[in-house]
């Protein structure tokens, strides 16, 4: 494999990706993919918390120009979001879609022309949005979308509540892994999510991911081709730890870890019912979690797009 060749190129030609499709698959039968380990039978149509059977369901999917860089170029990242997911945050910036259910189900050979269908379209990526659910659904697609001619980099884009198990499914897979580290804090998280572990499960899985993927790479057009970027929402007062968040990437992860400090949380779905978030960062927020970053020895910071907050 090249340093511009997918990673589940290589898997599908050697029948690792079958043999990862297989191994997703008998996990759907007492779900154990996620850090909730349900134990439902998603094949017989039961749900568990992320209400997902035995079928993913997708919101949307189009180019998307408001994502990191190097996964914008100038064409669009190629995004699919995924309806559901595995942590429901009561804040979620997506609200409709994670616990409204906005979206259809797609079966495999709808969700693979998905992803023919973005890459025609010119996008730089496929770009996986809230996946940690539907894995064995995404692998299966994967099987047709690359003997369709698929070959540009896979991103999975995730809450970072992701089970060290199931991501050792998908390396030799993955190209890019873009996770968010939400909290620091167990007790938010627990308040927020109703996942005390969460800080727990986001540092292994960080891990996880970077001892697959590495440091992001980027070509000489400015297109990520393979590596960790980690995402970092900015709470209102400082409330997701961000300090200790960027020490703990500085310092086990790689000081070279390409971050994205994201300044655009506003009060959605039922913020208010927990202090503090009911209300927009400030400018002097954002502006303490930048310095919290680069006091972490962290320099590789990606250029804000939007910015929701108060001046």
């Amino acid at each position: 494999m090249t340093a511009t060749t997918s990673a589940y190129i290589e898997a599908h030609r050697t029948g690792l990706l079958d043999e990862r499709i297989a191994a997703a698959e008998s996990r759907l039968n007492g779900c154990t993919l996620c850090p909730r380990a349900c134990g439902v039978d998603r094949t017989a149509g039961e749900t568990g918390v992320c209400r997902t059977g035995a079928e993913a369901w997708v919101s949307s999917y189009g180019p998307h120009f408001g994502e990191e860089a190097p996964l914008t170029g100038t064409r669009g990242s190629g995004t699919i979001f995924f309806t559901h997911c595995n942590l429901l945050c009561l804040f979620c910036q997506n609200y409709d879609i994670s616990h409204g259910g906005e979206g259809e189900p797609v079966d495999v050979r709808g969700l693979a022309r998905i992803m023919l269908l973005l890459e025609e379209r010119g996008c730089h990526n496929i770009n996986l949005v809230t996946p940690s659910h539907v894995v064995p659904q995404i692998l299966a697609a994967l099987k047709p979308a690359v003997e369709g001619g698929l070959s540009v980099p896979l991103v999975f884009n995730s809450s970072g509540y992701d089970s060290v198990e199931t991501l050792a499914l998908l390396d030799g897979i993955i190209d890019i892994y873009m996770p968010d580290f939400k909290f620091w804090d167990a007790d938010l998280a627990e308040e927020a999510c109703g996942a005390g572990d969460y800080p727990d499960v986001a540092r292994k899985a960080l891990i996880e991911m970077h001892r697959q993927v590495g440091d992001l790479v980027i070509d000489d057009s400015g297109i990520a081709r393979r590596g960790l970027l980690v995402r970092h929402l900015v709470l209102p007062r400082g409330m997701a730890g961000t300090g200790e968040i960027m020490r703990f990437i500085a310092e086990k992860i790689s000081r070279n870890t390409y971050v994205n400090i994201m300044p655009q949380y506003h009060p959605c779905g039922r913020a208010a019912e927990i202090d503090g978030l009911g209300g927009f960062p400030s400018r002097g927020d954002f502006e303490a979690a930048l310095k919290a970053a680069r006091d972490a020895g962290i320099t590789r910071l990606d250029e804000p797009r939007r910015i929701f907050m108060m001046a």
